[in-house]
């Protein structure tokens, strides 16, 4: 299994309020950028959204997603570790 290259959260931006978005997140990922990730509020408590668009037919597709479920454990213990801040 390839190494995950480090996962440091760039920006965070936090919201207050009753929405379930709770905030936006920007990583870097060796060396390149992602932008657009949401902490979520659900059902379980917080998870990690990807981000998103809209397609042409009304639904919403993912732009960004990890390949495996150990990388996708490993950006969601970043991103939620750093809005726990």
């Amino acid at each position: 299994m390839p190494k995950v290259p480090a996962i440091q959260v760039i920006r965070l931006h936090k919201f207050d309020g009753d929405s379930k978005t709770k905030a936006f997140a920007d990583i870097s990922i060796g060396d390149f950028i992602v932008k657009g990730l949401r902490v979520v509020e659900g059902s379980d408590g917080l998870f990690l959204a990807m981000p998103s668009e809209k397609a042409k037919d009304g639904k919403w597709y993912n732009t960004f997603f990890p390949a495996t479920k150990e990388a996708h454990q490993v950006l969601a213990d970043a991103v939620l570790a750093e809005f726990q801040k």
